[in-house]
């Protein structure tokens, strides 16, 4: 065997054939969404990209209703896309077609922002880009040359902030960012936040993560490995970003918060640490409300986006929309 051979480079991680790892640091990223669904655009839907961050080239995707029966403004929702840090996009087909939905279900400006992915972008980069995504709304609100497709229609007192799975971490690290009331968005009002199977973990595992099936769509080989591709260097899952419950981590107890709706699958193995979550910031005298819905796997409302479950889940959603909106 040749030298050239034997130092050849040789895949270390991969992640649902997006992500490739290789041993010698390189990386390898495919153009190819792991979820092959077809785009349901049936144009009932308006849509555009938006460059948000243009030092880091990050963009964003706008959505709303191509037409809509009211005559006041719609309300602006942040859909956060999930992926562990490491992969996923506001262009996949799953994440579009979910957006599609949004938009006419809850009759909703659906704003999509990307961020920087691990492993080559690190924690807290992903945190950092949700809470640009959020300035970049503020700045649209106050430009004096606005884009008209959006603040014509846009309600930017009634601000809803949505993450799947990484992206409800970044809906939760943006509700203690911003405080009640968002005061350092005005005129931007955020009035609350849903967490879809927030992306938490920690150094001691939970019941729901240790005994949970090796065939999860979310199975813990590949929650370790997210993790371990997005956490910095060195650190643990106890690190505050991952574990907001970690001995290191900032207590939670005296800190306010806009109201929470937390979202979890009763068959992921998230389950126990996302209920967890829930139920000491309830304890702690914040307005959170927990749902679990019985059997469903992770993403579930993605995945199947017009189950019986999903259907539901956006009749939740809306409920809680309309009951914090002004």
């Amino acid at each position: 065997m040749s030298s050239s051979t034997a130092s050849a480079p040789y895949e270390v991680d991969e992640c649902r054939g997006v992500l490739r790892v290789y041993s010698d640091g390189s990386i390898r990223r495919s153009s190819k969404p792991s979820f092959d669904v077809p785009v349901n655009d049936d144009g009932s839907v308006a849509w555009k990209d938006v460059v948000f961050d243009p030092l880091h080239n990050l963009q964003l995707r706008l959505y709303k209703p191509a037409s809509s029966s009211s005559s006041s403004k719609l309300p602006i929702f942040f859909y956060i896309h999930g992926g562990g840090f490491c992969i996923g996009s506001r262009t996949w087909p799953n994440c579009q077609n979910y957006c599609f939905r949004l938009a006419l279900d809850l009759q909703a400006v659906i704003v999509a922002p990307d961020y920087r992915l691990a492993p080559e972008n690190r924690l807290p980069a992903a945190i950092e880009d949700g809470f640009a995504a959020v300035e970049w709304l503020k700045a649209q609100a106050v430009a004096k040359e606005p884009d008209t497709w959006l603040t014509d229609v846009a309600d930017f007192g009634n601000v809803f902030v949505s993450g799947d799975s990484a992206g409800g971490n970044i809906a939760h690290h943006l509700a203690v960012r911003l405080g009640p009331g968002s005061p350092g968005l005005d005129p931007v009002r955020v009035r609350g936040y849903v967490l879809l199977a927030p992306f938490f973990a920690g150094t001691v595992r939970t019941k729901s993560e240790a005994e949970g099936p090796k065939d999860a769509f979310l199975n813990w080989e590949l929650i370790d490995r997210f993790w371990r591709l997005s956490i910095p260097i060195g650190e643990t899952t106890d690190h505050p970003i991952v574990n907001p419950f970690g001995a290191i981590s900032p207590s939670l107890e005296a800190v306010d918060v806009d109201p929470i709706l937390v979202v979890v699958g009763g068959s992921d193995l998230l389950k126990d640490r996302v209920e967890d979550y829930a139920k000491r910031l309830k304890t702690w005298g914040k307005n959170v409300e927990y749902v679990e819905f019985e059997e469903q796997q992770h993403g579930f409302f993605t995945i199947d986006p017009n189950s019986q479950a999903s259907n539901k889940l956006m009749q939740i959603i809306k409920h809680f929309v309309a009951q914090y909106s002004t």
